[in-house]
């Protein structure tokens, strides 16, 4: 098969990335929801006619790769080529239609070069809302799959270039807030046209055989380069096991067990041994693993490789059906990022002794999401507000772990004070460092992050879930754990910890939720920090004197 040359290939990479980029910050800017615009939880991609993956945008979300591969599967699958100009795709279903979760909702637009499918523009956005038994569709306790949403199967929003308006009218009358869900489609159905203009203009401009050569020479190249980059790991076998805190049902401790054994440029992660699926939200589909480890392997092995086919192409994952990391319908899913940041955190620490040099203590590990909903006084409206928290960042081989960071898979920010206060009936009391959540050790992990909220005027209801609440955040050659995370309810009489799962909390307007996300663990023996670190710890301000003095004993101030 010709190849293109190097340069011309590299144009045309180019080109094709920032078609995703432009899309991606089209999506955000055109968004309704704090949760994409503020928080920038979505993520967009090219495909090629095949359904493989060729480009997505830089600022994209490891964790949502898989979910458009997912997607374009089932699309192709379903509808083979009973596929017109002016289709456009839209699904969200975990068991049925490639997705990881309900509110993540995708859109895949066809686009045709002289009458031919040449490929396809997708994106995905994180809802709200999605329906289901609890606001923001995020909650602890849901037992199936049912009670967290709307379930769309891959189904065609626009036939032709016209909106099916009885399917549309069908999704938002399943969801809270539907003025903002129908804004955040319209959001998507935007940034596919936009995608569909560039991309044409790049085949107009180099030709459909030349982009069509392009498509298929990224794909392998980047497939090449990983297997170049898996040959640098020694031969053998390794293993690690850590813990989930628990479903939020009734299940606790629950096991993630990995061998990964590496000849050549062949790897295979094996997760025999790992707990069975379980009732509560925390399990998690094949492709979602197939992101987690896909993700670590390129952190760790080849940061600037881009994000394709080729990377997704490099693994072989074991992992037996109904189980943690491999759940079956009708298996809950909501928060099955909280898992996927675990799965990273075993992949890591299973690779540590290769690479001591590269592999990062472990992080908050979690995706710590807390949801508030009640009705705005201001508009008589009912109103939602959903974000997912950052934590610490792993302490690193040569410097300290970051802190109150999104880390890994969920490539997204913490919400501004100012947009919550503008938009919400909230008030953000406090938002601030959690003293003495970092792990101690020669670099120390990254502080958790504190956010003190409560409702400015009527009762709103707090859902919430929450890991390395239980199972703290291991350190690395004598580092020592990062702080766990809570949830706490504070009144004007007592301050009462919530469950690490809570479901509809009733909170007053002279009461607080208190949100504190995990810290992370150190790396390398807390007697080996320089006496010059020790003293700027001590100026921080983000430790106490009992926490310097337990860790690394006497501090000279001086």
């Amino acid at each position: 098969m010709n190849r293109l040359d190097p340069i011309s290939l590299e144009i045309i990479s180019n080109a094709l990335r920032s078609i995703t980029d432009e899309t991606y910050a089209a999506l955000m800017k055109s968004a309704y929801s704090t949760n994409i615009k503020e928080r920038h939880d979505h993520s967009t991609a090219i495909m090629d006619r095949s359904g493989r993956l060729v480009a997505q945008a830089v600022e994209s979300l490891p964790i949502h790769i898989a979910s458009m591969h997912g997607l374009m599967q089932a699309l192709l699958d379903k509808f083979g080529d009973n596929i017109h100009p002016g289709d456009l795709f839209i699904a969200n279903d975990p068991h049925a239609a490639g997705g990881t979760h309900l509110p993540d909702v995708n859109l895949a637009m066809p686009i045709f070069i002289d009458d031919e499918i040449f490929g396809f523009v997708c994106n995905i956005a994180h809802h709200a809302d999605i329906g289901g038994m609890a606001p923001g569709s995020m909650a602890g306790g849901m037992s199936e799959i049912y009670q967290e949403g709307l379930r769309i199967p891959v189904v065609r929003l626009f036939r032709n270039g016209e909106l099916q308006q009885d399917l549309f009218d069908l999704m938002l009358l399943n969801v809270r807030v539907p003025k903002e869900r129908r804004g955040d489609y319209f959001a998507q159905i935007s940034a596919c046209r936009l995608g569909e203009r560039r991309l044409k203009e790049v085949v107009a401009e180099h030709g459909a055989e030349t982009i069509s050569t392009a498509f298929g020479d990224i794909i392998d190249r980047t497939r090449e380069r990983m297997g170049d980059s898996i040959e640098t790991i020694p031969n053998g076998e390794y293993r690690f096991t850590d813990m989930m805190d628990g479903d939020g049902i009734e299940a606790l401790d629950l096991p993630i067990e990995l061998v990964i054994r590496v000849k050549g440029r062949e790897i295979t992660f094996d997760f025999e041994g790992t707990c069975a699926q379980v009732a509560g939200n925390i399990n998690v589909t094949l492709n979602a693993t197939q992101a987690a480890v896909c993700y670590s392997l390129k952190a760790l092995l080849d940061p600037d490789v881009p994000n394709n086919q080729g990377v997704l192409d490099s693994v072989k994952i074991l992992a037996p059906l109904s189980t943690l990391v491999n759940s079956t319908f009708p298996a809950p899913v909501a928060a099955r990022a909280n898992t996927c940041q675990r799965i990273i955190d075993v992949v890591l620490g299973a690779l540590s002794t290769a690479f001591p040099e590269r592999v990062i203590a472990a992080a908050n590990g979690a995706n710590t999401t807390a949801v508030f909903s009640g009705t705005d006084p201001r508009t008589g409206q009912s109103y939602l507000y959903l974000e997912t928290l950052g934590g610490g960042m792993g302490a690193r081989p040569t410097k300290d772990g970051k802190d109150g960071v999104q880390v890994h898979i969920t490539n997204t920010s913490n919400l501004p004070i100012e947009a919550i206060e503008m938009e919400y009936p909230l008030l953000v009391d406090e938002y601030s460092l959690v003293e003495d959540s970092a792990g101690a050790g020669k670099h120390r992990g990254g502080m958790g992050l504190r956010r003190v909220i409560t409702p400015r005027h009527d009762n709103c209801i707090f859902n919430g879930a929450g890991e390395r609440f239980r199972h703290q955040p291991w350190g690395l050659f004598g580092g020592s754990a990062g702080g766990a995370g809570r949830f706490l309810l504070r009144s004007p009489e007592s301050i009462t910890r919530l469950d690490n799962k809570p479901d509809a909390v009733k909170v007053s307007p002279d009461s607080a939720v208190v949100i504190e996300t995990p810290g992370a663990g150190g790396y390398g023996p807390p007697s080996e920090r320089t006496a010059d670190q020790l003293r700027a710890d001590c100026e921080t301000g983000k430790f106490s004197d009992d926490y310097l003095a337990r860790h690394y004993g006497t501090v000279d101030r001086s």
